[in-house]
C-alpha cells in the first residue's frame, strides 16, 4: 500500500472558504491588490508573498499574471506544505521558511534577481504589535525596487466611529453565525480538519508545538493594537516609501499601498 496522497486544491479551496467565512469581500481585496501591481510594475512582476501561507496571494498572481514569479515567505510548516504541494511542479513559485519577528529573516529569501518589483501581504501581519510591525516595514523598505510597491491588506479598523463598527461587529456576527450553521469552518474548526489528513499529520502537530493548536487556544493572535490605514500610509513614507495611499477600505479592513 502506497504512501497516503493529499488532495492538494480541495485544501486550497478549504482554506480560501475558511478565510471567506472572516471576509466576504476577500477577493475584491485581491482584485484590486493585483490590479495595482500591473498598473504600477507591469505584468511581469518578480512578487515576495509576505508570510504566504498556503500561497493565496502567490496562486493569484500566476493565474492573472503567467510571466510573474512569486517567492512565498512563511513560519508556519503546516501552511507551507500546503502552498509546496499545491504549486509542485512549477518552477514560477518558490517558498522559504522564515520568522519575520527576527531580524535577520530576509537572509533566507533567495535574492538572485536583486529588489523585489512587489511585496504583498493580506491578513497576515496583524498578529504583530505596533513597533515590530513598524520595523518590519523598514525591511520590507529594503526589498523593494526603486518604482516598485509594497501592500498591506488587513485587519485596519478605525475606532473614531464606535456606533458604526459597533453595528458592524454584530451584523458580521450574525453573518458568520448564519453560515457556520450552514456547514463552513471558522479558524479552529479547519485546523481540526487538517490535522485529521493522514499525510499532513505530522507537519500539524509540528505547526501546534510552535503556535498552539487554534481548536484550544481561546486567542493565538495579536487583539490589543490595530492601527487605521492612515497609520500603515503614514508608517511607510517614514521609512522610505516615496507616496502610500489607500487603495481599498471597508469599516474593518483596509488596503494600503507605498510606492517606493
Amino acid at each position: 500500500m502506497g504512501a497516503p496522497t493529499v488532495d492538494w486544491q480541495a485544501w486550497q479551496d478549504s482554506w480560501d472558504r475558511q478565510q471567506e467565512w472572516y471576509l466576504p469581500d476577500r477577493e475584491e481585496r485581491f482584485r484590486v491588490m493585483l490590479d495595482m501591481v500591473e498598473a504600477l510594475v507591469g505584468p511581469e512582476p518578480r512578487v515576495l508573498d509576505l508570510a504566504c501561507g498556503t500561497g493565496s496571494i502567490s496562486d493569484r498572481v500566476l493565474r492573472r499574471l503567467p510571466k510573474a514569479r512569486t517567492v512565498g515567505v512563511d513560519r508556519d510548516p503546516a501552511l507551507l506544505a500546503l502552498a509546496r504541494g499545491h504549486f509542485a511542479g512549477d518552477a514560477r513559485a518558490e517558498f522559504v521558511s522564515a520568522d519575520l519577528s527576527d531580524p535577520a529573516w530576509s537572509d533566507a529569501l533567495p535574492l538572485p534577481g536583486g529588489p523585489f518589483d512587489a511585496v504583498l501581504t493580506a491578513t497576515a501581519l496583524h498578529w504583530m504589535l505596533t513597533e515590530p510591525l513598524r520595523g518590519l516595514y523598514g525591511q520590507v523598505a529594503g526589498l523593494v525596487r526603486e518604482g516598485g510597491v509594497f501592500m498591506n491588506a488587513d485587519h485596519m479598523p478605525d475606532e473614531s466611529a464606535p456606533r458604526v463598527h459597533a453595528a458592524v461587529r454584530a451584523f458580521e456576527r450574525a453573518r458568520q453565525e448564519r453560515v457556520r450553521r450552514e456547514g463552513e469552518l471558522d479558524w479552529g474548526s479547519w485546523w481540526t480538519a487538517l490535522a485529521g489528513e493522514p499525510a499532513l499529520r505530522d507537519v500539524v502537530e509540528e505547526r501546534f508545538a510552535l503556535f498552539g493548536n487554534p481548536a484550544v487556544v481561546a486567542n493565538d493572535h495579536n487583539d490589543e493594537e490595530f492601527q487605521p490605514p492612515s497609520w500603515h500610509a503614514a508608517t511607510m513614507r517614514e521609512v522610505g516609501f516615496a507616496e502610500s495611499t489607500t487603495v481599498w477600505c471597508s469599516p474593518t479592513d483596509g488596503l494600503v499601498l507605498g510606492l517606493r
